[in-house]
C-alpha cells in the first residue's frame, strides 16, 4: 500500500492510522437514488394508507436495509448508486464537479435511522408510524431528487462546524 496524505505510514500503518477517503461522487448520482427512493417511500406512504400494514412494513424494512448499505458502505456503493454509474452516468455529460461522500454517507444513515424508528414502531403495532416515517423520509428523499437539498448533508456540515462531528481535510465544504 502506497504511502498517501490519508495513509502517512503506509503498509506498516498502525491499526490507529486514519482510513482513507472515499473517492469523490458524482453529484447526480446520489439524486437519482433519491429519487427512486422518494417513489419507494410514497409507495409505503400510499399502502400505509390504504391499511396494507403488512406491505408497508415490508417495503419500510427494505428501504431501511437499503438505507443502512448506503450508511455503512458508503453513498458511492449504494445499489442506486451502482446503478447509476452502470446505466446513467455513462449517458451524460461529464460532471462540473464532484462532491465530498461524507455528507451523502451520512444522510444515509439519517435515513436509516428515520425508516428504522418506522420500523420497529410498526413491529410494536403501531401500524401509524410506518407511514409517518415514510412520509417524513420522503420528504427529505423529495428535497433532494427535485431541488438538490439534502437535508441529512446539510444536518452533517452543522455538526461539522458546531465541532460534534470528526473534520477531515475536506468534511465541511
Amino acid at each position: 500500500m502506497p504511502t498517501s496524505p490519508t495513509n502517512p505510514g503506509g503498509a506498516g500503518a498502525s491499526a490507529g492510522a486514519p482510513r482513507p477517503r472515499r473517492a469523490d461522487l458524482d453529484p447526480r448520482g446520489p439524486r437519482f437514488g433519491a429519487g427512486i427512493t422518494a417513489v419507494l417511500l410514497l409507495v409505503v406512504v400510499f399502502l400505509s394508507l390504504i391499511g396494507a400494514s403488512a406491505a408497508a412494513l415490508s417495503l419500510l424494512a427494505g428501504l431501511a436495509v437499503l438505507f443502512a448499505w448506503g450508511a455503512f458502505a458508503g453513498a458511492g456503493r449504494h445499489p442506486w448508486g451502482l446503478l447509476f454509474k452502470r446505466f446513467v452516468r455513462p449517458r451524460l455529460a461529464p460532471p462540473t464537479t464532484l462532491e465530498n461522500p461524507a455528507p451523502p454517507t451520512f444522510a444515509q444513515g439519517v435515513g436509516l435511522l428515520v425508516t428504522l424508528v418506522g420500523v420497529v414502531l410498526g413491529l410494536a403495532g403501531l401500524a401509524p408510524a410506518v407511514g409517518i416515517a415514510a412520509a417524513a423520509a420522503f420528504i427529505a428523499a423529495f428535497l433532494n431528487a427535485v431541488f438538490d437539498y439534502c437535508l441529512g448533508c446539510q444536518l452533517f456540515l452543522l455538526l461539522v462546524r458546531a465541532g460534534l462531528l470528526g473534520r477531515g481535510p475536506r468534511d465541511a465544504r
